[in-house]
C-alpha cells in the first residue's frame, strides 16, 4: 500500500472517495452492510404500511431505527446483551 502525504485534512479525506467504483467495490459495500446487520439487526415492524407521502414513510423508518439505536445504547449501558 503506498504512503501518501497531504497538506490538509480535507485533501486526505477527499482521497478516500472512490469516484469510479467497480464491481468489487459494490461487493465490499454489500459485505459490510451484511456484517453490520449480523452484528446489530433491526427488527422492522411486520406488515404492509400505507403512507401519504415519501416524507411520512421516511419519518416512520427513522423512528424505528432511532428506537433500535436507543435500545442498543440502553442495553450496553446496563451491561446487558441484545436479546435477538
Amino acid at each position: 500500500m503506498p504512503v501518501s502525504k497531504y497538506k490538509t485534512f480535507e485533501e486526505a479525506e477527499r482521497s478516500l472517495w472512490n469516484f469510479h467504483p467497480d464491481e468489487a467495490y459494490f461487493d465490499h459495500v454489500a459485505q459490510l452492510w451484511a456484517f453490520a446487520n449480523t452484528l446489530s439487526p433491526i427488527d422492522y415492524p411486520k406488515g404492509i404500511f400505507k403512507y401519504r407521502s415519501i416524507e411520512e414513510a421516511n419519518k416512520h423508518r427513522e423512528e424505528v431505527e432511532l428506537a433500535h439505536a436507543k435500545k442498543m445504547i440502553s442495553e450496553r449501558n446496563s451491561g446487558g446483551f441484545p436479546s435477538s
